[in-house]
């Protein structure tokens, strides 16, 4: 278990009413560092559907399943766009002659209808026929990956499978060097590990990534190959072609979502087949339910955190949230509402309901989801063809740590020879 320090208290706004106010730190609340999916099934029983925590600078969280899903659909209340539009805009325009530029990663910091503009170029290259002809490559290195690692008898999932597998993937994809990929790896995890509100600290960071990717975007300019960062160079957008601001922008978005989310999902799927091991025998037998039971692995633990800011006055699920309020949008909380999944903390492969929302849901449902299941998909399929009936290990207790996206610092498994 990872011990972090719990954030300073932040004061309690006038709008916020006593009743609705619950002391919960997304990144370091202890009972989620110990068992995350533990704790978010006690926060439902004892928390209200929309409460504010004084933790991270003090803010919003929806954890009921109606809550989410009607905040990630109203993007007129509940924005991306944390600096407007227009005057992300004339701050960008008004730095001095020379000064690096500040990487805005879209499409997913703009709401619609310039959302669209810059969500719709990148929709061929995740659509489920793109992704349908990665399926051997991602299979052969899943193989090779877990082949590897077999003889031991054990191994630390998320450094041996989970980081390599999805990463690879996503830098051939972008036309990333491979060789590069600690670096990259350790810059990715400084930004997910950052604090919502340090904004200053969050451009230095975002700026960090785009320096490091900007020599090979510089590259595929003049050297275009078939990968995503050669695409981009040839798009226009609102009839103007691709700046290097332009790249820089989509560049820290793939970036960020690539090399960070998918690995987690990938460990508490993991995680999740370990503890049972009737499921495994189940898959084993019948290899045709592993999308199926994919689907519920996602529901049961979902992962992403998402935040929103409010526009206007509103009132969500009984609470007054007012402009400038952020909220959290507790997506594995709102897939373990019992209201919408009975018996939400049973994996259930026959649940009549398993529509999750794992990848989020409305106009900034996750891009790359059709590519995070097949390789959730091939993971299953790999380490069930390829491995004994694997197990925790017992010596080494998984480690888990919070923030945006919820998942393992390691999972130790270990299987018979």
């Amino acid at each position: 278990m990872v011990h972090a320090a719990l954030s300073p208290i932040a004061a309690k706004p006038a709008h916020v009413p006593d009743a609705l106010v619950y002391d919960f730190d997304v990144h370091a609340d202890p009972g989620l560092l110990a068992d995350p999916h533990q704790r978010i099934l006690d926060l439902l029983r004892t928390a209200p559907p929309v409460f504010w925590t004084p933790r991270n600078g003090g803010g919003w969280l929806a954890i009921s399943h109606a809550a989410n899903y009607e905040a990630s659909r109203d993007t007129e209340t509940f924005s991306s766009e944390f600096v407007p539009a227009a005057q992300m805009k004339a701050m960008l325009a008004a730095l001095p002659p020379g000064a690096p530029h500040i990487p805005q990663p879209v499409p997913i910091t703009l709401d619609p209808p310039e959302h669209t503009k810059y969500r719709q170029p990148l929709q061929k290259v995740f659509s489920p026929k793109t992704i349908a002809n990665l399926r051997a490559s991602i299979s052969a290195l899943a193989a090779e990956l877990i082949e590897t690692i077999k003889p031991a008898g054990r191994c630390e999932f998320m450094s041996a499978v989970a980081e390599p597998l999805p990463v690879q993937v996503f830098l051939k994809m972008l036309g990333l060097p491979l060789d590069r990929l600690p670096e990259y790896r350790a810059i990715v995890k400084e930004h997910m590990e950052a604090i919502d509100t340090d904004r200053e600290g969050s451009m230095r960071r975002l700026q960090k990534i785009a320096a490091a990717m900007r020599d090979v975007m510089l590259d595929r300019r003049d050297n275009p190959r078939d990968d995503i960062l050669s695409m981009l160079w040839k798009l226009e957008i609102d009839g103007q072609p691709t700046t290097l601001a332009d790249m820089e922008n989509y560049g820290v978005l793939l970036f960020i979502a690539g090399l960070d989310t998918v690995m987690n999902g990938m460990g508490l799927a993991m995680r999740g087949l370990a503890l049972d091991l009737d499921l495994q025998r189940k898959l084993r037998a019948e290899p045709k339910l592993i999308a199926e039971a994919a689907e519920e692995m996602l529901r049961r633990y979902t992962f992403t955190v998402p935040m929103r800011i409010v526009k206007k006055e509103a009132e969500l699920a009984g609470a007054k949230l007012m402009p400038g309020d952020f909220v959290k949008l507790f997506l594995p909380a709102a897939d373990l509402d019992a209201k919408e999944f009975p018996q939400p903390e049973v994996y259930d492969l026959d649940r009549e309901n398993n529509v999750h929302i794992a990848f989020g849901v409305g106009p900034h449902r996750c891009l790359g989801s059709h590519l995070a299941r097949v390789e959730l998909q091939v993971l299953y399929e790999e380490m069930l063809a390829r491995l004994p009936e694997f197990r925790l290990d017992p010596d080494h207790p998984p480690v888990f740590h919070g923030g945006h996206v919820i998942g393992l610092e390691s999972l130790h498994l270990v299987w018979a020879d």
